[in-house]
């Protein structure tokens, strides 16, 4: 059998949580169950574009506790910063139509909620391709630990998807349905 290339694995990705977003109710339930275990620990969230499954409902309970950010992209081929928010500040649209505060400090996260296209239960993550989030976790983790908490749906789960070495890892994911543990992370 040949290999599914990225563009396809992406392809089937992006209609399986089409579907899965049309279904959806009140999807952040085990990402806030998870995050309640930490509390005050700074975060970094994201706002949801097209079927991303939505952060912000949890966002907003752990600004409630500690500081919570936003990825700002700040160019091409350069790892994200992270800009502080908080529920009802001023947003603007940054690179690639993605809403960003328009004003804030500059946040290191500890614990970074991660969007995605696929996910694989050894940590895999399949993103949009343009390597922000694994440049940022690389960054992020040659400073200190930073947990990378993948969230999606359940649906985006793949057997096995097309990874690269410069691909980093998540910690753990965390779907509508499940809190998944990543063997060795």
């Amino acid at each position: 059998m040949a290999a599914v290339t990225k563009a396809q694995a992406r392809a089937d990705a992006f209609a399986r949580r089409a579907a899965a977003h049309a279904m959806a109710k009140a999807p952040a339930g085990k990402l806030s169950e998870f995050l309640a275990g930490h509390r005050g620990v700074p975060l970094a969230g994201y706002a949801a574009m097209r079927t991303e499954i939505d952060p912000l409902p949890v966002m907003e309970e752990a600004a409630a506790h500690g500081p919570v950010a936003m990825p700002v992209v700040m160019g091409k081929d350069q790892p994200l910063q992270f800009r502080a928010w908080t529920p009802g500040c001023a947003m603007v649209a940054g690179d690639f139509g993605a809403l960003v505060p328009a004003a804030g400090d500059w946040i290191t996260p500890q614990i970074v909620i991660v969007p995605l296209v696929a996910f694989d239960r050894r940590g895999g993550r399949l993103g949009y391709g343009g390597g922000f989030y694994d440049r940022t976790l690389e960054r992020l983790r040659a400073d200190g630990p930073v947990l990378a908490v993948g969230f999606a749906y359940a649906a985006q789960e793949a057997e096995d998807l097309p990874l690269e070495p410069t691909d980093q890892p998540l910690d753990l994911v965390v779907t509508e349905h499940a809190i998944l543990e990543i063997p060795g992370r």
